[in-house]
C-alpha cells in the first residue's frame, strides 16, 4: 500500500511516467507492507530513484568492470587511490561525481567485489536524480570498500519478506567451499524483470543464480543456497535530501578482507569495532 500525504495514493496520468516507473509503483501497491511520503514530490524522487537504480545496474552489467576479491581490486588512479585493503578513496583534486561516473566510463579499468558493486550502483543512481552539483556536496570524500557508505546516502538494511524492484537482497550460500569464499553468496539488485544483477553474475534468474552457488558448496553438501529475507535500500525519510547535510561525520571504515558479505554482516562488524 502507498500513501502520500497521509492518503492512500491516487494514479494520474499527468504524470507520465514510463513502463518501469509502473511495474515499481504497482509493486508497492501490492505490498502488504506500507509506503509512506510526506509529499507527492517525495513519492515521485523515491521511484525516479529506484528506475536510476535499476538502469545503473544495467549499466554496470553491460560495462568491463569484473569481479575480483579485495587483494586484486583495481581502479581508475586518475581519479582514485587504490588503498592496501583494496578499498578505493577520491583523489583530492577529484570531484565525487566525476569519480563515481569514470566507474562506468572507463570500467576497463576497474574491478571490484558485489558488495562495493552495488554501493556504487546506489550512488549512481542518487548522482543521476540530484545531478553533480548536489552529490559532490553530500559526498565531498569519496571511499569505497564492501557497504562502507557516508551517512547522507541514508543506507539502511532491514529483514522483510517482500522486496520491489531496485532493492538490494542477498542470496546466501549456507555451505559455501572454504576455497573459493567469495561464493559465499551475492548482493543481487532486483529487476522490473523478475531476475536479478549481481556483480559477477550478470542479469540471472534467481534459479540461475541459486544452480550456481549450489554448483560451488563444499563436497557432500546438500544444503541449497536461497534468497535470504535481508534487504537493503535508501531510507524514503532520507532519499528527498531535504534533511540538512552532515559533512563533518567521519564515518569509521571496518576493512574485513571477505568479499560478498551481506550489509548486516557489515554492520554487526561495525557495531563490534564500535563497542570493543
Amino acid at each position: 500500500m502507498i500513501q502520500v500525504s497521509g492518503k492512500p495514493l491516487e494514479m494520474t496520468d499527468s504524470w507520465n511516467l514510463g513502463s518501469m516507473e509502473r511495474i515499481i509503483i504497482e509493486k508497492m501497491h501490492n505490498s502488504p507492507g506500507l509506503y509512506s511520503f510526506p509529499s507527492m514530490d517525495a513519492f515521485l524522487f523515491d521511484i525516479n530513484v529506484r528506475k536510476n537504480m535499476i538502469e545503473s545496474a544495467e549499466k554496470m552489467n553491460q560495462s568491463q568492470a569484473v569481479f575480483t576479491i579485495f587483494e586484486y581490486a583495481r581502479c581508475n588512479p586518475d581519479y582514485w587511490y587504490l588503498t592496501a585493503q583494496g578499498g578505493f578513496q577520491l583523489h583530492p583534486n577529484r570531484k565525487p561525481s566525476q569519480a563515481i561516473l569514470d566507474i562506468f566510463n572507463n570500467s576497463f579499468l576497474y574491478a571490484f567485489e558485489c558488495a562495493t558493486a552495488c554501493v556504487i550502483i546506489f550512488y549512481h543512481a542518487l548522482l543521476h536524480r540530484i545531478g553533480e552539483e548536489k552529490f559532490n556536496e553530500l559526498f565531498p570524500q569519496l571511499y569505497l570498500y564492501s557497504w562502507h557508505t557516508e551517512p547522507n546516502l541514508g543506507l539502511y538494511t532491514f529483514y522483510s519478506d517482500h522486496y520491489i524492484p531496485s532493492d538490494v537482497v542477498y542470496i546466501k550460500n549456507p555451505d559455501y567451499n572454504p576455497s573459493t569464499p567469495w561464493f559465499r553468496g551475492l548482493n543481487a539488485v532486483a529487476l522490473t524483470s523478475g531476475q536479478f544483477y549481481s556483480h559477477g553474475f550478470g542479469i540471472k534468474s534467481h534459479k540461475e543464480i541459486i544452480d550456481i552457488l549450489n554448483q560451488n558448496r563444499s563436497p557432500g553438501s546438500d544444503r541449497t543456497a536461497y534468497v535470504t529475507n535481508l534487504v537493503t535500500r535508501i531510507s524514503s525519510e532520507s532519499i528527498s535530501m531535504t534533511r540538512t547535510i552532515n559533512n563533518a561525520f567521519i564515518p569509521i571504515v571496518v576493512h574485513h578482507n571477505k568479499s560478498s558479505i551481506s550489509c548486516k554482516r557489515y554492520i554487526s562488524y561495525l557495531q563490534k569495532m564500535i563497542s570493543s
